[in-house]
């Protein structure tokens, strides 16, 4: 088990959940629990690696390229 240093902002009707420590990993939910297990999930989501065996044979192109902004 990790930790990691989460933040949680109340905004309106939502709250927005995020962690610098998995970038990508943002979320929101209507309660702060909800929001606090969307990014539980997040977070999985984000560090699950990508088995190009598991996709289906119709998207197994793959682009890699760099970007600048």
């Amino acid at each position: 088990m990790r930790k990691y240093q989460v933040n949680f902002l109340h905004r309106g009707e939502w709250w927005v959940a995020w962690t610098d420590d998995v970038p990508g990993a943002l979320t929101q939910g209507k309660t702060l629990d909800e929001a606090r297990e969307n990014l539980k999930d997040a977070i999985a989501l984000m560090l699950e690696p990508v088995d190009m065996d598991d996709l289906p044979a119709s998207s197994t192109e793959l682009v890699c390229e760099t970007i600048e902004l």
